[in-house]
């Protein structure tokens, strides 16, 4: 019997993958890293904003988030769906659509005018809401977004994104310390496995990633990016 991960790649984490490689959505760059927002450096890079413009794949992986986060936490213990600036947003609208829930997006810091508003939309005092994003590295922003719906009154334990680096230690620890579940899709073990299956990539490129996936934090202090 397959275990319950292995189960997951096959029905969610590598269709997601080929999705991603379908779409040129994964980028393999080994020998000129990108720096990631959260200081990473990394030699692969996931442009999940990419998906907006492919109107059936969109529609597969936002069937499949609900299909996975309805078995994960259930439904009816969401009243609504927030996404994140701004990557979040649209997959946070797909989502909410799909279930028929409210909406709402999460801004990284007040706009500074007007209403001075962080969260848009009409959020009621303890609502449980689930945040969305695209993407996730070590869960810092998720943090931010977290801690803004909560300030304004909401209840949130539970984070959903698409595509989930998996290979920097700590970022599942870090959210759960704060009562905080990451949901997601896809890892770099899906993409990689469904791009060596596929031959998306030349076998030197794909080397180059394992070397990365081997020791990550390694890897990114070496060529000037985070080392911890």
């Amino acid at each position: 019997m397959p275990s319950p991960a292995s189960a997951s790649a096959a029905r969610f984490g590598r269709p997601t993958a080929r999705i991603l490689l379908d779409i040129k959505a994964v980028n393999f760059r080994p020998a000129e890293p990108y720096k990631l927002t959260s200081g990473w450096m990394s030699p692969v890079y996931i442009d999940c904003r990419k998906v907006i413009s492919f109107t059936e794949e969109r529609r597969r992986i936002v069937a499949m988030a609900v299909e996975k986060l309805g078995e994960a936490m259930g439904w009816p213990a969401v009243d609504m769906v927030a996404g994140g600036e701004t990557a979040g947003i649209p997959y946070a609208a797909w989502i909410a659509e799909a279930v028929s829930l409210p909406m709402l997006y999460v801004r990284k810091k007040p706009k500074g005018f007007g209403r001075d508003a962080q969260i848009e939309g009409d959020l009621a005092d303890g609502r449980r809401v689930l945040l969305v994003e695209d993407l996730a590295t070590d869960g810092a922003s998720k943090l931010t977004f977290v801690n803004a719906l909560r300030t304004a009154g909401a209840a949130v334990g539970d984070a959903f994104v698409v595509f989930f680096y998996g290979v920097f230690a700590g970022a599942e620890a870090d959210l759960a310390k704060e009562g905080v579940r990451l949901h997601y899709l896809a890892t770099w073990q899906d993409v990689l496995a469904e791009a060596e299956a596929g031959g998306d990539f030349p076998a030197e490129t794909i080397a180059g990633v394992r070397e990365f996936l081997a020791d990550p934090v390694g890897w990114s202090a070496a060529r000037g990016g985070r080392a911890a």
